[in-house]
């Protein structure tokens, strides 16, 4: 039960530092009128999939990231060619819904050869039913029906590209946005949840408690204070605890236990652990802590955003001053520490979902190509040129620098795998 719990609250935190981060490029593309096609958490194969007013919000199974798929970031729909000959669902004058296929199974639809067709700017077609010439425009929220799908057309207006430079960054930039919020949350919950460290504590408080140890047989909890062993007073000082029961193997010994207001006494006999001297009974100590304020919780999270990006940029300096493989994990590793970091409880775990998706934001906002920065540059480039960069250079260099973050994720998910294997 306990693994089963593990691997949910994990893709639980992926699902969720994942999915705030494409709601906010999803949120700022809809304000600035981009029609969002997809908004994909996850990849590969289809696990649940609904459409909800023009967006296809698809759930997939490989929790490694997602997508909000703009109408003109991607080449668009199927070419309509003139003298192609297609079928037209048309409602109060307007061309509803074109058919390119299966022609003859299309019930109250005109059918005609192509003589003229503007899915993007004029939004107009013309076709040629048995001789005789029909022009109609095309509804802006048209689809387009091909291989029993249907595609919703993208005027012009509606299109990434058709946006202002300013619109167009703040699509881009809102999803490490909303991760950098997202951390901020989530160090002022961890620092509510563990409280500030009391200076100069009067007392030992209990940490984890291991399973299986006779500080658990005897229900010892986490957040219970050691008053004393066998009348000795324990104070502050763990380390006269630790001496005291690492001196009583499989001797019983009485401790005074404070929960709360109430005390009372167990009865322990530490016993040997693999790897240690002495007796144990399975506990470790916490630092005494107190309720944070609203004050203190908000500048304490600032301080840890401030702090953990130091460390972030650190590590990226040492990764490129000393780089090796062997340093690097992906998805897997990344599972992995968090699986081991939630089995310690729902406090750590919160913590570290907050790092990673501080990680995230920051990483995104590398000038690495196929990632958020990377596009912002090509932005703040054309908003100095006064015009874009050719499309295709640009989807280019995107799609190189996709291919080789692809190629450098296969091979840290090989080590990953080898590390897992040779333990």
């Amino acid at each position: 039960m306990e693994m089963v719990q593990v691997v949910f609250l994990t893709v639980l935190m992926f699902f969720v530092i994942v999915t705030v981060h494409e709601w906010g490029h999803y949120y700022f593309a809809k304000r600035a009128g981009i029609l969002v096609r997809e908004f994909a958490i996850g990849f590969g194969p289809k696990l649940f999939s609904y459409k909800r007013n023009e967006t296809q919000f698809t759930l997939r199974l490989l929790p490694f990231g997602g997508y909000a798929r703009m109408a003109g970031e991607d080449p668009e729909i199927a070419e309509i060619h003139p003298g192609q000959t297609i079928a037209l669902r048309v409602s109060n004058g307007e061309a509803k819904k074109i058919y390119l296929d299966q022609l003859d199974n299309r019930k109250n639809v005109i059918r005609g050869e192509v003589q003229f067709i503007d899915i993007v700017d004029s939004m107009k077609v013309r076709l040629d039913v048995d001789g005789e010439m029909q022009q109609y425009p095309i509804h802006p929220q048209a689809m387009l029906v091909t291989k029993s799908q249907e595609i919703q057309v993208a005027p012009r207006n509606r299109q990434f590209g058709s946006k202002t430079v300013g619109q167009r960054a703040l699509s881009i930039f809102a999803g490490p946005l909303m991760n950098f919020i997202l951390a901020f949350i989530l160090f002022a919950v961890h620092l509510q949840m563990a409280g500030i460290p009391i200076e100069n504590p009067t007392y030992v408080q209990i940490g984890n408690v291991s399973k299986g140890m006779p500080a658990a047989e005897a229900d010892l909890q986490k957040g219970d204070i050691v008053k004393s062993i066998d009348g000795v007073a324990i104070g502050a000082d763990f380390k006269k605890m630790v001496d005291i029961t690492a001196k009583s193997k499989d001797k019983p010994m009485k401790w005074t236990i404070q929960r709360g207001n109430e005390v009372f006494d167990v009865t322990l006999t530490p016993r040997s652990m693999k790897g240690e001297e002495g007796g144990k009974v399975g506990i470790t100590s916490q630092l005494p802590s107190r309720k944070a304020s609203i004050g203190e919780t908000f500048t304490g999270s600032g301080m840890a955003m401030v702090d953990t990006t130091k460390i972030i940029f650190k590590g990226f300096g040492q990764l490129i001053n000393q780089f090796n493989m062997d340093d690097i994990g992906g998805p897997v590793r990344t599972f992995e520490v968090t699986g081991q970091i939630a089995k310690q409880g729902i406090v750590q775990l919160t913590y570290w979902a907050a790092i990673l998706s501080l990680y995230l934001g920051i990483f995104n906002l590398l000038p690495i190509p196929a990632m958020d920065g990377s596009r912002l540059v090509f932005l703040g480039v054309e908003a100095l040129r006064g015009k874009p960069i050719d499309p295709n250079r640009e989807g280019m260099v995107h799609f190189i620098g996709f291919a080789m973050l692809f190629l450098l994720m296969i091979a840290v998910t090989y080590n990953d795998i080898l590390r897992l294997i040779n333990g």
